[in-house]
C-alpha cells in the first residue's frame, strides 16, 4: 500500500447524486473535497451529443456492462444491465428525460419512516436543481438552478398521432409530466441544452472545479472504506494497479449507485454477516438489509413498421438523411441528434386497484432489437412500456472478496403476480393504442410481439422472453425508521452502526419512484448535502434532528394550494 492523502470529505462515485455533493460539499471554500470515480473524464464526444446514448451503451470505458445472474422467472436469460462509469456516471449515458415520479411516492417514503423526504419536503429541492425556462412562474419549477431542462422544440407527425389515439382512450395531452398530475400524454422535457447533454457533471462540476479545496480523483477505484474505533476515516483505491488509502477527517459518502453503493459496504465488512463470512470478509456491522430490496423497471418494448417514412430509421439508413441530420445539428443544434431515442410519454393506468398511473411508455421514433441497438432496416417506431411500482425485489450480493470482482445481481423480474398483471395489462393497452386511428393508419404491423401472439399467456411468455432493464435499479440501501432492522440508513442517510458513513443515491429509496431516476437522483443529492454539512457541524447527541427544508414564496403558494384541495 502506497501513499496516504487527506480530505475532509470523501465521495465515492461521480454519477447524479455524487457529482451533486462534491459542488455543494465544497462550496463552502474551506472543506477540502475528493471526489472519486472509477471511470475517465467525460471527454468522450458521444457523452455530449444526445443521440449518442447508442454509442456509449455498450463501451467498456464508459460502462461497467454488468449482467445479472440467470433470472428464472426471466427464462435463465442473463440481462444486460450498462451503468455508467465515467464522470456523471448514468447521467452521461441516459436517455435524458426528466421525471421526478408521482407526488403520492414520496408520502409514500415517509409514510415507510423515511420521516422528511414526502413531497412537501423534496419539492423544494427539486426546484433548487431545475433551471426550467419553460415553466417560469409555475410554483412547482425552478428557474435557477445548475441543472438545464429543456423542451423538444419540434413537433414530430409520429408524436402527434400518438397523443390524439391516446386522447380517445381517456389519457388527457399534458405539456408537464411533472406537474400537480403525472396522468397524460404528451413530449417529455429533457437534460439539454442547445444541443447538447446537460449531464451532472456538466451542472455540478464544471462550474466547481477550479475550486481549489475540491480533488476530482478519475480512474480511481474504491476497493472498501477504512474504519477506526467505530467511525469511517478513509477509503482504499485502487489507482494504475497500485493500492493507496484517501483519509477523510469528517465523513466518507457512497454516492456509487443502486448496485455498487451496497457491494461497497459488504466489500468493507457491512451487510449481512454469514453472507459476509462466506466470501471472507470480517463483519463489521451485521446489516441484513444491505444489498437486498432491490427494484427496478423492466421494460416491454413493442416494434412496430410503420406506413411512412418519417421515423428516425429512416434517416440513419440514408446517406442523405444521416448527411441532412449533421448539418441540422451542426448548424442549429437541432433535429434527431440533438434529442436523443425516446420523444413522447405517456402514464395512465391499467389495473383496477390502481388509483394513480401504474404504466409509463417511452415512444421511440426508432426500432431496433434492442435499447441502444443498431436500427431496423425499415421504418420502425418503438411503443415501450413499463410498470412503475414493481413488487417483485432482487438483491446485489458479492461475487466473491475480491473488490475488483463484479458484484452479483439478481433482479427477479415478475416475481410477483401484481407485476405480472400489469406487464400483460400494458401490452395490451399498447395493443389497444396502435388500433386507435389515427396511429392505425400509421402501422404496417406489430413485428413484435406479432400477431401469433393472441393471448395472456403469450404476452406473459413475450415479456418473459424480450423484457430487459430499462436502467432504474434502486432501493439496495434502503432508508426507515430505528426499529426497521433491514433499514441500512436512517432518514438522514447515515449507515447505521458507524460514524462518518452516508450513502447517498438511489440505493436509499424505500421503494422505486413512478418513473425515470436520474432527477430524483439529482434532488437526492441536494437534499443529503444539506444534511450532512449539518450533521458535520453538530454531533449526533445535538440538533441530530434539526429541520433541513429550504422553502421560498413559490413553493410555499403551491403548498397552499394544495392544503385547499386536500380539505376541500
Amino acid at each position: 500500500m502506497q501513499g496516504e492523502e487527506n480530505f475532509d470529505f470523501v465521495v465515492i462515485g461521480a454519477g447524479s447524486s455524487g457529482c451533486v455533493l462534491a459542488n455543494r460539499l465544497s462550496e463552502d471554500g474551506k472543506s477540502r473535497v475528493a471526489l472519486l470515480e472509477a471511470g475517465p473524464k467525460d471527454t468522450n464526444p458521444w457523452i455530449h451529443v444526445p443521440i449518442g446514448y447508442g454509442k456509449t451503451m455498450w463501451n467498456d470505458r464508459l460502462n461497467w456492462r454488468f449482467h445479472t445472474e440467470p433470472e428464472p422467472t426471466m427464462g435463465d436469460r442473463r440481462i444486460y444491465w450498462p451503468r455508467g462509469r465515467v464522470l456523471g456516471g448514468c447521467s452521461s449515458i441516459n436517455g435524458l428525460i426528466v421525471i421526478r415520479g408521482q407526488q403520492e411516492d414520496y408520502d409514500g417514503w415517509a409514510a415507510q419512516g423515511a420521516t422528511g423526504w414526502g413531497f412537501e419536503d423534496v419539492l423544494p429541492y427539486f426546484r433548487k436543481l431545475e433551471d426550467n425556462p419553460t415553466f417560469a412562474g409555475d410554483p412547482l419549477h425552478g428557474t435557477e438552478g445548475p441543472v438545464r431542462v429543456s423542451s423538444i422544440p419540434r413537433k414530430h407527425e409520429l408524436i402527434e398521432v400518438i397523443k390524439e389515439a391516446g386522447r380517445k382512450l381517456g389519457v388527457p395531452e399534458t405539456a408537464d409530466f411533472n406537474g400537480a398530475r403525472q396522468e397524460g400524454v404528451g413530449y417529455y422535457q429533457l437534460t439539454t441544452r442547445n444541443g447538447f447533454r446537460m449531464s451532472a457533471a456538466k451542472a455540478y462540476l464544471s462550474p466547481a472545479k477550479g475550486r481549489a479545496n475540491l480533488s476530482i480523483l478519475t480512474d480511481t477505484q474504491a476497493r472498501r472504506v477504512l474504519f477506526e474505533n467505530g467511525r469511517a476515516v478513509g477509503v482504499e483505491v485502487s489507482v494504475a494497479g497500485r493500492v493507496k488509502v484517501i483519509r477523510a477527517r469528517r465523513g466518507v459518502v457512497l454516492s456509487a449507485g443502486a448496485v455498487q453503493s451496497p457491494h461497497l459496504l459488504m466489500l468493507s465488512g457491512i451487510g449481512p454477516a454469514e453472507h459476509l463470512k462466506a466470501n471472507g470478509i470480517a463483519v463489521h456491522v451485521d446489516s441484513p438489509g444491505v444489498g437486498g430490496n432491490l427494484q427496478d423497471h423492466l421494460q416491454l418494448r413493442l416494434l412496430y413498421r410503420c406506413t411512412k417514412p418519417i421515423t428516425t430509421n429512416d434517416a440513419l439508413n440514408s446517406l442523405f438523411g444521416r448527411l441532412k441530420m449533421g448539418l441540422e445539428y451542426l448548424l442549429f443544434r437541432g433535429g434527431p441528434l440533438a434529442i436523443g431515442i425516446n420523444q413522447g410519454g405517456l402514464f395512465t393506468r391499467v389495473l383496477p386497484e390502481s388509483k394513480t398511473p401504474d404504466i409509463q411508455f417511452h415512444i421511440g421514433t426508432l426500432s431496433a432489437d434492442m435499447a441502444g441497438g443498431k436500427v431496423h432496416d425499415y421504418s420502425g417506431f418503438t411503443l415501450s412500456v413499463c410498470q412503475l411500482r414493481p413488487e417483485s425485489k432482487g438483491w446485489v450480493r458479492l461475487g466473491s472478496g475480491d473488490p475488483l470482482a463484479p458484484p452479483k445481481i439478481t433482479a427477479n423480474y415478475l416475481a410477483a403476480d401484481t407485476d405480472r398483471r400489469c406487464a400483460v395489462a400494458a401490452m395490451k393497452f399498447a395493443r389497444k393504442l396502435a388500433a386507435t386511428e389515427p396511429l392505425k393508419s400509421y402501422v404496417a404491423e406489430e413485428k413484435l410481439p406479432g400477431p401469433g401472439v393472441t393471448d395472456d399467456e403469450g404476452l406473459l411468455a413475450f415479456a418473459r422472453e424480450y423484457g430487459a432493464t430499462i436502467f432504474h435499479p434502486a432501493g439496495t440501501c434502503r432508508m426507515g425508521p430505528d426499529d426497521d432492522r433491514d433499514a441500512v440508513v436512517d432518514p438522514r442517510l447515515r449507515v447505521r452502526g458507524v460514524d462518518g458513513l452516508w450513502v447517498v443515491d438511489c440505493s436509499v429509496m424505500p421503494s422505486l419512484v413512478s418513473g425515470n431516476t436520474n432527477i430524483p437522483a439529482i434532488m437526492i443529492g441536494e437534499k443529503a448535502a444539506d444534511m450532512i454539512r449539518e450533521d458535520a457541524m453538530n454531533n449526533r447527541n445535538g440538533r441530530d434532528n434539526a429541520p433541513n427544508q429550504i422553502n421560498d414564496g413559490r413553493t410555499q403558494q403551491w403548498l397552499g394550494k394544495r392544503e385547499l384541495q386536500v380539505a376541500s
